[in-house]
């Protein structure tokens, strides 16, 4: 710490808070005392602090971005199997973490397979690596969102909803096609899709092709146009792929430590025996009575 009088001391930590620098704050001090051991120039001195400054900023706000986001835990594209999908491109996903060239235009992007092929992974994923770079997203069930939407229409503040989602660069529907077909479930859906049309981004997983969309939307001219504003500006994913759920409990029936997939003539002897052993004390029990 260098020698700095007391109330000057005092003084620079109340005008700190005032500035709203808590990083410098905590640590102009001891890089007080490295640049006088050190000689730094003055531009130096005051550049680090800057720099630290910034960096604890950007560290907090995604802290905070990562908090409201409601990501499902454990969903990184470390542990993505592209390999057990061979039709996404990685290096395509990688571009598509960045977030610039989509982002900004509000494009979307729309996740299509059956259930267990890794579509909530991957759209999780994609989440968390746009949170890292600065985007704020919201990861939703699409019923759970929809039932927001429709408590909020109901208490007249439905708009106000709509524009609380708007500081969202991308929506994360997950599920898309497990909604009910109820008329005002799939307006405020429809509405939601028509406020962020080439504004904001939406990013869909969904077990169903758009032909199959009228079990979301009823209204044909309805399915017609979601479809449309969705697909205007969209990056699409066809998943075609075996569950990875299924694939991981096959595998886990089949390695080490489980049970034979088939009985060995040993194994049914011993069977055999144990079972005669059973009968015949239960002969001798009868015996007895």
């Amino acid at each position: 710490m260098s020698a700095v009088p007391m109330i000057d001391a005092q003084r620079l930590s109340l005008m700190l808070n005032e500035l709203r620098l808590p990083t410098i704050k905590h640590i102009w001090g001891d890089f007080a005392a490295q640049a006088d051991k050190e000689g730094w120039p003055a531009s130096r001195f005051l550049a680090a602090l800057a720099e630290h400054e910034l960096a604890e900023r950007d560290r907090r706000r995604i802290e905070r971005h990562l908090a409201e986001a409601h990501l499902p835990a454990g969903k990184t594209l470390d542990c993505f199997a592209f390999d057990a999908v061979p039709m996404i491109s990685k290096a395509q996903v990688m571009a598509l973490c960045a977030g610039d060239g989509w982002l900004e235009q509000g494009a979307n992007l729309i996740l299509f397979g059956p259930p267990g092929g890794g579509k909530t992974h991957l759209a999780a994923a994609i989440g968390l690596a746009l949170v890292e770079r600065g985007w704020r997203v919201l990861f939703t069930r699409t019923s759970d969102l929809v039932q927001h939407l429709q408590v909020a229409r109901r208490e007249l503040a439905l708009e106000s909803a709509m524009t609380k989602l708007d500081k969202y660069h991308l929506l994360v529907l997950d599920d898309f096609a497990y909604i009910s077909r109820d008329q005002a479930e799939t307006s405020v859906l429809f509405e939601l899709i028509s406020v962020r049309y080439e504004r904001r981004s939406l990013l869909i997983t969904a077990n169903q092709p758009f032909g199959e969309w009228n079990r979301v939307f009823p209204d044909p001219a309805m399915t017609l146009a979601a479809v449309d504003r969705l697909v205007h500006h969209a990056t699409i994913f066809e998943m075609n792929v075996e569950s990875y759920r299924r694939r991981t409990a096959q595998a886990r029936r089949t390695g080490a430590g489980r049970p034979a997939t088939y009985t060995t003539p040993k194994v049914l002897e011993t069977i055999r025996d144990n079972q005669n052993e059973n009968d015949d004390l239960a002969s001798d029990n009868q015996n007895r009575h």
